[in-house]
């Protein structure tokens, strides 16, 4: 199925690796070209290097903390007009509102919930005034289904899910789409090392964290490329009538959890 949308340029925030390096390539596989940014220089030098050579796309790279907002804004002058932002980076740390002090808590959400904001306001501006854009936010699940363990991650994704919605409801008016996506239990760096600390403690080895995942659907996690395919589909034209919806992968997890 083509995507239409060869020749056109994405901004993947949280690009270098786990689920945005998943999207990168697969849109770089459509034929976008690509902005990637993340706090990691290294990781976003073997990101380039390996998407240029698979797909023959340009690929630039920022490396910033989009924690700040003057690097918000920096990274929204340089890229200048894209036609795609996927807001992916950041992670809210677990625990419960006992265990979380006021410094882990704005920390973890000046990345993911206000750096979602600031760089959106900017490039929504530019996108309005071309009269086209797909914004997707990638949130998760704990939005919809909150934990007292994970209370600051759960209202961080709230928040970001009713931002998609109202935003997405008012964008379509100006050419733009925007669209949540809240991935749930995909096999990236951090829930696999959760997974493993849990075997080392349950079954006495750490490389037996599959097992622990025998009551999940399919008995397994999802993988990067399923959610990558996902969020690619709705940055197509294949989507054009979805905006101000959030869309779930998590093999049905939510709904059994309702």
């Amino acid at each position: 199925m083509d995507l239409h949308l060869t020749g056109r340029t994405a901004l993947v925030t949280g690009g270098a690796r786990g689920i945005g390096l998943g999207v990168a390539k697969l849109l770089a596989a459509e034929g976008c070209h690509l902005h990637l940014a993340s706090r990691n220089a290294a990781n976003l030098d073997a990101a380039q290097r390996d998407i240029v050579a698979a797909y023959g796309v340009k690929v630039a790279t920022h490396t910033l903390d989009l924690s700040l907002t003057g690097n918000v804004l920096k990274l929204a002058r340089l890229v200048g007009n894209v036609d795609i932002l996927v807001n992916n980076a950041g992670a809210i740390p677990h625990g419960p509102i006992t265990g979380l002090g006021d410094s882990e808590w704005r920390d973890g959400w000046e990345l993911k919930v206000f750096g979602y904001i600031a760089l959106t306001r900017e490039i929504y501006r530019e996108m309005c005034a071309m009269q086209r854009g797909v914004i997707i936010n990638v949130v998760g699940t704990a939005g919809e289904r909150p934990s007292a363990g994970y209370i600051a991650g759960a209202m961080g994704n709230a928040a970001l899910m009713a931002m998609s919605r109202a935003l997405g409801a008012e964008s379509i008016f100006h050419g733009v789409r925007v669209v949540a996506v809240n991935p749930g239990g995909i096999e990236t760096e951090r829930p696999v090392a959760q997974l493993k600390t849990q075997a080392a403690r349950k079954l006495g080895d750490e490389q037996r964290w599959r097992e622990l995942l025998a009551d999940r659907p399919m008995k397994r996690m999802g993988s990067v490329d399923e959610v990558a395919a996902t969020i690619v589909f709705l940055c197509s034209d294949r989507c054009a009538y979805t905006s101000g919806t959030v869309v779930t992968v998590d093999a049905g997890a939510s709904a059994r959890k309702r």
